[in-house]
């Protein structure tokens, strides 16, 4: 993997985790909602942020494996 496509990877794992705890936090403050639209886009964010955060380890170990093996 290359620097610029690590780069990309943790960039958008990085966005995803803003956006999703940012709107989370704007939903669960929000009294409009019903508490069936904030549990299943609490649920959303979370399957979101694992994914995310999934990434960035996967990336981080690959930029490992290939410093490793130059």
């Amino acid at each position: 993997m290359t620097r610029a496509e690590a780069f990309i990877l943790r960039a958008a794992s990085a966005w995803t985790i803003f956006v999703w705890a940012t709107r989370i936090k704007n939903i669960l403050e929000d009294p409009v909602h019903s508490a069936g639209f904030k549990a299943v886009h609490t649920a959303l964010a979370a399957v979101s942020i694992v994914f995310a955060c999934a990434i960035l380890y996967i990336t981080s170990r690959n930029r490992r494996r290939s410093k490793d093996s130059a």
